[in-house]
């Protein structure tokens, strides 16, 4: 048990999926695990393990933005031995061919958040994803035709921009989408010699304002946590 997850040791698997919202985590246990059980109902920030294709693998919701991502991700490293991490999150476009339900493997994030920098004395560090997760989930998506991109994207830790345009500086230098967690986890996960990767679906574009409804988000993640699980299991 750690502070914020009230899981026994044994109870969580060492491939795990991580989606912001907890009610993201138990749709994802309920669809694609078999003998789901919840580990964790602490601040209804949930978390499931179940087997996917016989092997072990868990998903824990981890809320909104770095901070509280960043929490989730050291607790299960440091107290229940998680080894491979993959982030399954939305984003908004920050490109014009980067549409609507799309696919988006993070190489690597760029961010705005002070977390590296507190680290590293102010210098910053470049967060990079792990060259085996990030080369396998493209593999998997090309084999099931999935529409997917893979490059740079954005952690925010702003959600509501004040300053129009906010964002056109990031989109000239050709990243992708804006989310906002991803450079938390490749930072925490390189500290430990482990693996991680993020696989973000486009939900909205800040490039025209389109937005995917309820059931087309359903449909569209349901491929990035496909993806995602199998990933994980063919490490």
């Amino acid at each position: 048990m750690s502070i914020h997850i009230s899981a026994k040791k044994g109870e969580i698997a060492d491939k795990i999926l991580l989606p912001g919202d907890p009610l993201r985590a138990k749709w994802i246990a309920e669809t694609f695990l078999d003998n789901a059980f919840c580990y964790n109902e602490v601040r209804n920030m949930f978390g499931y393990t179940g087997e996917y294709k016989g092997q072990r693998v868990s998903v824990q919701g981890t809320g909104m933005g770095i901070p509280s991502a960043s929490i989730y991700i050291e607790e299960l490293i440091n107290d229940y031995e998680v080894k491979s991490l993959i982030r399954v999150g939305s984003a908004g476009s920050l490109q014009k061919n980067v549409t609507l339900r799309d696919i988006v493997i993070a190489m690597s994030a760029s961010t705005n958040s002070s977390f590296n920098r507190l680290k590293f004395n102010g210098s910053d560090y470049a967060p990079t994803a792990n060259f085996e997760l990030f080369k396998k989930a493209i593999d998997i998506a090309k084999t099931h035709n999935i529409k997917y991109h893979a490059g740079n994207v954005f952690s925010s830790d702003i959600f509501y921009a004040d300053q129009k345009g906010y964002y056109d500086i990031w989109a000239k230098y050709n990243v992708l989408c804006v989310e906002m967690e991803v450079a938390a986890l490749y930072t925490i996960a390189a500290k430990f010699g482990l693996q991680a990767l993020g696989i973000l679906t486009i939900s909205d574009s800040l490039i025209n304002g389109a937005h995917t409804s309820a059931e087309d988000r359903e449909k569209s993640f349901k491929e990035m946590a496909l993806i995602g699980l199998d990933t994980l299991i063919n490490e």
